[in-house]
């Protein structure tokens, strides 16, 4: 019997890009840009220098808003559109692929592998290229932390976050996702990523309460492969901060 073990085209790429130094994604929720408003995002924030797409963010997120959206963008843009998922809901068909998540540190085990038992023969029938990635939230946690039922990490427990991030890697997680929630008052400490960096050999992704290039800088300093910004965007478009922060990425792909 052969056995396998395959890394998918929208992975490599990702990969492919991380040799060259950290990358930024955009994350663009579809409830609240629907359809040619995400394509819209989509086509200025790649222009702007994002590596990919993330479609998610609401909570009830519906199959038809994601495919719609997906569908959209695909149309628009060459870098990968990924599901960032908020449950079996909203997975849909027309996206590359998605960040197949375990929630490592909520206390609801659906969030940790119950709910991804029921998505996994969804994921395959679909033909969505699935990621696996262990995400952790850290506080504040914000709305996810809420939903996620969740023991947030706090910000001043690196080893905590270092051990859950080592712990995904030893499990086969291929990422890390370290998320301060959406709307965060600050970004995941600094001290805190370069614990975690420190720890894994998978690359890092660092999310939540990142507004500006003063943000982004001591983050990718600690070590953060992949900066995610949502919330700058829907509350000032492609503008003055989304460049600011791309720039202080691209300045780390030059170092």
């Amino acid at each position: 019997m052969r056995f396998t073990t395959t890394i998918g085209p929208v992975e490599r790429r990702l990969r492919d890009e991380l040799e060259g130094g950290p990358i930024h994604v955009t994350l663009i929720d579809p409830e609240k840009s629907p359809g040619d408003r995400a394509a819209s995002l989509a086509r200025a924030a790649v222009r702007a220098g994002s590596a990919a797409i993330l479609l998610g963010g609401s909570t009830g997120i519906s199959r038809e808003l994601v495919g719609e959206a997906a569908a959209a963008i695909r149309r628009s843009v060459q870098v990968p559109t990924i599901i960032f998922p908020e449950g079996p809901g909203s997975l849909a068909p027309e996206a590359d692929a998605i960040l197949f998540m375990s929630l490592l540190n909520s206390r609801n085990l659906d969030l940790v592998v119950r709910a991804h038992a029921r998505a996994a023969p969804v994921v395959r029938a679909m033909g969505l290229e699935a990621i696996p990635m262990g995400y952790l939230v850290v506080a504040p946690g914000m709305r996810v932390g809420e939903v996620g039922q969740v023991d947030v990490v706090p910000r001043d427990a690196p080893e905590l976050a270092a051990g859950y991030a080592l712990a995904a890697e030893m499990l086969g997680m291929r990422l890390v996702y370290l998320e301060a929630g959406s709307g965060a008052p600050s970004p995941v400490p600094p001290g805190l990523v370069r614990a975690v960096r420190g720890a894994i050999r998978v690359p890092l992704v660092v999310g939540g309460g990142i507004r500006s290039g003063a943000d982004a800088r001591p983050l990718l300093e600690a070590g953060a492969d992949v900066l995610v910004t949502g919330s700058v965007t829907e509350e000032a478009g492609i503008g003055e901060a989304f460049r600011a922060i791309v720039a202080e990425v691209q300045r780390g792909r030059r170092r």
